[in-house]
């Protein structure tokens, strides 16, 4: 009864393997405004896994040092093409709160998009069960999905 209670409140308490984005595009602009939540702890252990070093005391939302490790770090794990050109991110703003980070992207693309692959490899290498969970709006085009440690990649058409 006790071995079953314990395994029961663990799994409970089983931390959750989930990254959020969202992607915006913002026809004035030529751009995608583009948001990621995460849990800063896995963010920690996902740059150590990819050679990074830094430890949570070195890290702020609000020091330029912080700000290029974390630009550097989505760089490499969110891939976002558009009409089959890879756009780079420029990070505008990031908060740290409660063991969660937030950040805010700026990615342009100069042309109007026909098709848009994104890939996310966030934590993928780091945990089997990762989810990332993926909301892209273009004009009047919606769809949200799940992105996995198997499934990295989706590509959209837009009418």
């Amino acid at each position: 009864m006790f071995r079953t209670l314990f395994f029961s409140i663990w799994f409970l308490f089983h931390p959750v393997h989930v990254t959020l984005t969202s992607i915006d595009y913002i026809p004035e602009l030529e751009s995608f405004k583009v948001f990621v939540r995460m849990y800063f702890d896995d963010f920690l252990r996902d740059y150590k896994l990819c050679g990074g070093d830094i430890q949570n005391s070195d890290f702020s939302g609000n020091n330029s040092s912080s700000m290029d490790v974390m630009e550097k770090y989505l760089g490499e794990k969110i891939i976002i093409k558009v009409n089959e050109k890879q756009l780079s991110g420029k990070l505008q703003d990031m908060k740290l709160t409660d063991n969660e980070i937030s950040m805010n992207l700026k990615y342009s693309t100069g042309k109007k998009p026909k098709t848009i692959t994104v890939k996310n490899l966030i934590m993928t290498g780091l945990y089997s069960d990762q989810s990332n969970m993926i909301i892209v709006r273009i004009n009047d085009f919606e769809e949200g999905l799940k992105l996995t440690s198997d499934i990295t990649e989706r590509t959209f058409k837009i009418k």
